[in-house]
């Protein structure tokens, strides 16, 4: 009788006093969390400090490490061309992946939604591409967009340099990139379609709204915490982006790009570890702005 006049606090209260870990729980808690800590901090964080260290250095690997503040990056802005180049290259790549293949992987999700005759065949074919690298995807670019033995001009007659014009080879590059980008899109789309719940769409027709109308208005803002995350999906694919072009002409020529360009003043012939670790820096910054857009919308939504 007296656990029925229990209010729900005292049930509550009791049940945390019950579920007390036991030495060996703590213990295997700390072991599991402190591993996964330190392998982050020495993968992830201890390189990260490291970099934004060195990029106020002029130092080569070997020669004395010399501080000279923010030299590197007015030297970075305004004395290294290829810099601009990438940021164009990237901010054409962001544009690319956010504004064509991203929409185009929302809209084979919507069709797949709808359960169309061979959608398991269709969802397989698109996401395909997402299971090879992109450094796998850019030897299939060179077999197709090649000006001697490509597919594309063997089968157009053309003799076209697809992938050495500097002024069209970034476009053909980023074509090839939004062909995985796209079933990544797809498949996290589809998840987020599968989850929405029917009743909103039959509402939405019942007040006759039509279905491109109960899309945008109903289904779409649903769909809010997975636009997020395709954001921040993209935002870093378009800045990470190194293995395609580096497979394709090692990022030279018209498909310059920043992560590029931290390779080649690190590990290149000339080593300019201070440098590279400023150009470093700069895509770590850009990052971090998106990545803590996301964070705070994921916190917000668990309120």
């Amino acid at each position: 009788m007296t656990a029925l006049r229990d209010s729900p606090e005292v049930t509550a209260r009791r049940t945390r006093r019950a579920r007390r870990y036991s030495t060996r729980d703590v213990v295997v808690l700390v072991i599991g969390l402190g591993i996964a800590v330190l392998v982050d901090l020495a993968v992830v964080w201890g390189p990260t400090l490291a970099s934004v260290a060195l990029s106020g250095t002029d130092w080569n690997g070997i020669s004395e490490l010399r501080w000279i503040g923010g030299d590197n990056y007015r030297d970075l802005t305004t004395e290294y061309p290829p810099f601009w180049t990438a940021v164009r290259n990237n901010v054409l790549w962001l544009g690319f992946l956010g504004l064509v293949a991203t929409p185009f992987g929302l809209l084979c999700a919507v069709l797949l939604d709808r359960r169309l005759r061979m959608s398991r065949f269709y969802q397989s074919a698109l996401y395909m591409p997402v299971v090879l690298s992109l450094a796998v995807v850019g030897f299939i670019a060179q077999l197709v967009y090649s000006q001697d033995y490509g597919v594309l001009n063997a089968v157009t007659g053309m003799n076209t340099d697809w992938l050495g014009d500097p002024s069209i080879n970034i476009w053909v590059v980023m074509v090839a990139a939004a062909w995985r980008h796209v079933g990544y899109v797809m498949i996290i789309y589809l998840a987020g379609l599968k989850a929405v719940d029917p009743a909103l769409k039959e509402a939405a027709a019942i007040d006759g709204a039509s279905e491109r109308q109960a899309f945008f208005r109903v289904v779409f803002p649903v769909l809010r915490p997975i636009n997020v995350i395709v954001l921040v999906i993209t935002v870093i694919e378009a800045l990470r982006a190194f293995d395609i072009v580096y497979a394709i002409n090692k990022g030279r020529n018209g498909l310059e790009l920043l992560s590029v360009l931290v390779t080649e003043n690190i590990v290149g012939e000339a080593s300019r570890i201070g440098f590279g670790s400023a150009i470093a820096v700069v895509l770590l910054v850009i990052s971090l702005g998106f990545i803590v857009t996301y964070l705070t919308q994921v916190f917000k939504e668990g309120r």
